[in-house]
């Protein structure tokens, strides 16, 4: 608790059982795991090239004993690989001699030491280790979370695909549609970013100082080193990158916090819409005993996990924004700006997280308020006005728009002054009664139809 009360962060403070999913990947201690894993990875690909005669394959029970140390990687590894790095003063260099002191007694691992980190720089560990972080992020965290956000707006848009609501375009009374309507236009959005986020390839390389393979091919120049690194970077679950400096240059990461601003961005608009319904009362909150809405005022019910979620979600793509605008930016073949800033993407994923369960905690606390939306419905009729006219124009009668526009701006319409009008239209005798028989809560053209298709 004194840990908590006093963490900078509110990611490890006040949210930090919220977040818990992405401390093993973002993490400093997952950031390392990260490394061990790449720099062993490369280790057995080296290992297992006929063209490096000076390392000899590594048995079964070799490559297991080399893959356990990855996969049983624990916080108290990391810890060790941190106390190196205070004599160091380099984290990547921290990881190699870490490995290699783990392997120097293994009497069959032990005259491989050399080619750990072989014709590497530090940021082809790196660049694979975000990749891979990201990619466990993206995968096992956050579409899991967008895809039930997704779920859950598709149910409410199922159930709601008939209830008539009445549109408000500039603020001002509109054409009716559906709540489920409403919803399933997030459901659709949401479905397009969710796709691209998981297509989006996560690309890597391992081409040495400034992209070259220098010395790679002065060690083994007969060995065709692009084509080892693209099976070795695919064969992470990659995407290879060919053309590099010495940095990766980072347009996969740019890509993924682009298309997480724009998921958090249609957030944003679903929380202050549902925000602006429960004011104007078309939804109710369930309310919780012992919760308080308001310090001072007793009754109220405040709508906190939509004002939750959107801020999170801001603070978020405050950040995405940044990475996307300066991470593929490197002076000549490598400036160090980018590794500090990589060092907080575990952060804007955590804030986007906390986004995702606060949204996903309010639309659970929601209900339909029917009463309240069929009443905005009855004391709208001027929304038929559209109706109207655009039949009057079916069958030629003169100036619709504007005798509607005259019976309707800034006038108080009622069902008996617009059916008066209509009995006025010299229309055909099933045109007029189809109009007759309207109301504001008929009048929403396919819109069940297609809430119930999403």
């Amino acid at each position: 608790m004194a840990d908590s009360l006093t963490a900078l962060s509110p990611l490890d403070g006040r949210y930090a059982g919220k977040v818990d999913a992405l401390r093993p990947i973002f993490s400093e201690y997952g950031l390392i795991r990260a490394r061990v894993q790449v720099e062993i990875e490369w280790l057995l690909a080296l290992a297992a090239e006929p063209g490096i005669p000076e390392l000899a394959p590594f048995s079964g029970a070799a490559a297991a004993r080399l893959r356990a140390l990855a996969d049983g990687f624990s916080v108290e590894h990391a810890a060790r690989v941190k106390m190196i790095e205070a004599t160091t003063n380099h984290d990547v260099k921290a990881v190699e001699y870490f490995i290699k002191e783990k392997l120097k007694d293994d009497p069959e691992l032990g005259p491989a030491l050399e080619f750990v980190h072989f014709a590497c720089t530090s940021e082809d560990i790196n660049n694979l280790s975000y990749a891979l972080m990201l990619s466990q992020a993206r995968h096992d965290v956050l579409l899991p979370k967008l895809d039930a956000i997704i779920e859950k707006l598709r149910s409410m848009a199922h159930d709601h695909a008939a209830q008539p609501m009445l549109s408000r375009t500039h603020g001002q009374t509109a054409s009716p549609t559906t709540l489920g309507k409403e919803l399933a236009n997030v459901v659709a959005r949401l479905q397009r970013q969710g796709a691209v986020m998981a297509g989006l390839p996560m690309p890597g390389k391992i081409n040495g100082a400034v992209g070259n393979y220098n010395a790679h091919s002065v060690a083994y120049p007969e060995m065709d080193w692009p084509a080892f690194s693209r099976r070795f970077v695919e064969s992470l679950g990659l995407t290879w990158q060919p053309y590099t400096t010495q940095i990766e240059p980072h347009d996969g990461i740019a890509e993924l916090s682009d298309v997480n601003k724009r998921i958090n961005t249609i957030l944003i608009d679903l929380c202050r819409d549902i925000w602006g319904y429960i004011s104007q009362g078309y939804f109710k909150q369930v309310v919780k005993a012992g919760e308080v809405g308001s310090s001072a005022m007793p009754h109220k019910v405040n709508p906190i996990d939509f004002e939750n979620a959107e801020g999170n979600f801001g603070i978020a793509n405050a950040l995405f924004e940044h990475f996307a605008a300066k991470l593929p930016i490197s002076r000549w073949q490598r400036d160090l700006t980018d590794s500090t800033v990589l060092r907080a993407l575990g952060t804007a994923f955590g804030h986007q997280l906390i986004g995702f369960d606060a949204l996903q905690r309010g639309l659970n606390k929601v209900l339909m308020n029917a009463e309240r939306l069929d009443a905005d419905l009855d004391a709208s009729w001027e929304v038929l006005a559209e109706a109207v006219q655009t039949v009057m124009r079916r069958h030629g009668l003169p100036n619709p728009y504007e005798q509607l526009k005259a019976l309707t701006r800034g006038q108080a319409i009622t069902a008996d002054s617009m059916r008066s009008f209509i009995e006025t239209l010299a229309l055909p005798t099933e045109a007029k009664a189809r109009l007759l028989a309207m109301t504001p809560g008929s009048y929403t053209g396919l819109a069940e139809r297609l809430a119930r298709e999403i």
